[in-house]
């Protein structure tokens, strides 16, 4: 099983927008094969100095059967089209593909 944290690193002002994108993208992608999870998780604004804040990010959290699920998720044609509809949105996007140590 893989791990996959995502940050979408969004244009200030623009969170929400793409927020709504994802909400209705979420069960589509959770009926793909090898899915087990696909949330959209964003910054808790709690004020403690060992935080870091990052009020315009979107983080995905994902669990994958396999790397050859998550690949293939990548191609679906329901992610082109999510690409394309968030790409005037998005100024970066930083992704982790992590395994379990035990």
């Amino acid at each position: 099983m893989l791990t996959v944290v995502a940050e979408i690193c969004i244009k200030p002002g623009r969170r929400q927008r793409v927020l709504d994108i994802i909400n209705k993208l979420i069960p589509t992608v959770l009926d793909e094969e090898g899915c087990h999870q696909y949330d959209a998780l964003v910054d808790h604004q709690a004020q403690v100095p060992w935080k870091q804040n990052s009020p315009d990010s979107i983080f995905m959290l994902e669990q994958w059967e396999s790397l050859r699920h998550l690949e293939q998720h990548q191609q679906m044609p329901h992610m082109e089209t999510h690409r394309e509809q968030i790409k005037d949105d998005v100024i970066d996007v930083k992704i982790l593909v992590l395994e379990p140590t035990a």
